[in-house]
């Protein structure tokens, strides 16, 4: 049950933003004023200096991306965006999972991604869900009892992985009605994306999709199956219809990063009314998974500094989970900001990381937090001094091994268990080629490994 704080500060964010949209320019100072009122713990307040700035700048390009949003998204489904993320998520959340933190001394994941099924509708090439047992799915209840447990730490916000997650979308929309305090997303192939469904977000307005989509037409329909670009114009087109809120999430290979790092496809993005692209490279994960697609460390450079320019310059909020490890101290798995349960119930460090010590049938969140594994994480993070090598498995190969082997973890691969060792030896050369890379940027932008060590 809500709180009457919580209540009485979601109300009034209700009415300030009502306040707001009849002229979004003129009152977004006085909002900010209210937010900061309201903040007593300081749980948003360096996101709150940011969005003065960006107030007080008219011709600053993320002030023009939030007018974007302001013109183009259901008033509502803002509403319920900025009351779940800011209130629940942020000025409740926070101070609950820092007390949860200190109290078990554990991380507390601020999202966690979850998978209601294994099973998928389209069959990617170098997606590992196929190797998962396609059976595997995790029943309304228990992913009722996910987030029940988790909103108790203070955590507020879900995001659907999968397989597809839209292949339950009953559940989905289900969950989403009845936690109508948290903010859903899905990381989803948007093939399933109709008119009913949308209707059914517009209702619940806590829902936002990621649709994957790997460059063009050619580039996605090669990886994706014939006729997937196609679905996915159609799903934004549905989106923009009723004003629902929706991004894109590619993932960039040694085959596809001049066109995803390209302006043309940025651009596209935006035209199509994305509102923020996740971006992520490619990893060899499962036993048939080939080392060839792993980017080159001049391609993985290239994204970096494509990225960086287009903050400027594109009214789109990217985030690059492995180049942008400077801006959050490295790696963010293991609870340090989120967790994976895959279908099967096992509670995963990472989506990329498919090895466990607890399992959500037998255990329950907060023992995943203390288990082992997640400990191991938690006394090793930062696995790197250079924050542009964070991940264990793609940077620092030697460090998941001997998390894996001092927990006592077991492969989560359904089909075929796959030896942390022969995964971590895919990624060597890899890891070896960028360290030089990503060393001599760090250097180049003013940081000293030698110094902090």
């Amino acid at each position: 049950m809500k709180s009457l704080k919580e209540i009485a500060v979601s109300k009034g964010l209700d009415v300030a933003l009502s306040y707001l949209d009849k002229d979004v320019e003129k009152n977004l100072p006085k909002l900010i004023e209210w937010a900061e009122r309201i903040d007593v713990h300081g749980s948003v307040k360096v996101q709150l200096d940011v969005i003065k700035r960006i107030a007080s700048d008219p011709d600053n390009n993320w002030y023009k991306f939030a007018l974007n949003i302001w013109r183009n998204i259901d008033l509502d489904v803002i509403k319920t965006f900025f009351t779940n993320f800011i209130v629940y998520s942020n000025i409740e959340g926070k101070p609950k999972r820092l007390e949860v933190e200190r109290t078990h001394d554990c991380n507390v994941p601020w999202a966690i991604l979850l998978d209601p099924t294994a099973a998928c509708n389209l069959k990617c090439t170098g997606c590992w869900a196929a190797d998962y047992d396609a059976k595997s799915s995790m029943d309304f209840d228990t992913l009722d009892n996910i987030v029940q447990q988790g909103k108790a730490m203070g955590t507020y916000m879900y995001l659907f992985t999968g397989g597809e997650p839209l292949v339950r979308k009953a559940e989905v929309i289900k969950l989403c009605e009845k936690h109508n305090d948290c903010q859903f997303m899905a990381f989803t192939n948007g093939t399933l994306i109709d008119e009913d469904f949308a209707k059914e977000m517009l209702r619940v307005k806590n829902f936002i999709p990621g649709i994957s989509i790997e460059g063009f037409e050619e580039q996605t329909d090669a990886r994706r199956g014939k006729g997937t670009f196609q679905a996915i114009m159609r799903a934004m087109e549905i989106l923009r219809k009723y004003k629902l809120p929706f991004g894109a999430s590619s993932c960039y290979t040694r085959k596809n990063t001049e066109v995803i790092a390209s302006e043309e496809f940025i651009d596209f993005l935006v035209e199509q009314g994305c509102l923020f692209l996740w971006l992520f490279t490619y990893m060899p994960i499962g036993v048939d998974a080939v080392s060839d697609w792993l980017v080159t460390p001049e391609q993985r450079e290239y994204m970096y500094r494509q990225i960086r320019k287009f903050r400027q310059t594109k009214p789109i909020f990217t985030m690059d989970f492995w180049n942008d490890g400077e801006y959050v101290d490295g790696c963010i798995a293991g609870g340090r900001r989120y967790c994976h349960i895959n279908a099967n119930g096992d509670i995963e460090p990472c989506a990329f990381i498919h090895y466990s010590d607890s399992n959500i049938h037998t255990n329950t969140l907060l023992e995943a937090y203390k288990s082992p594994l997640f400990q191991a994480y938690r006394k090793n993070q930062p696995f790197n001094c250079n924050m542009l090598r964070p991940c264990p498995l793609l940077d620092n190969p030697d460090k998941l091994v001997e998390m894996v082997v001092e927990s006592g973890a077991f492969s989560t691969d359904m089909k075929h268990p796959e030896d942390v060792i022969d995964l971590t030896n895919k990624c060597r050369n890899a890891a070896d080629a960028w360290a030089v890379t990503a060393d001599r940027i760090w250097k180049e932008t003013g940081h000293d490994c030698a110094a902090s060590s």
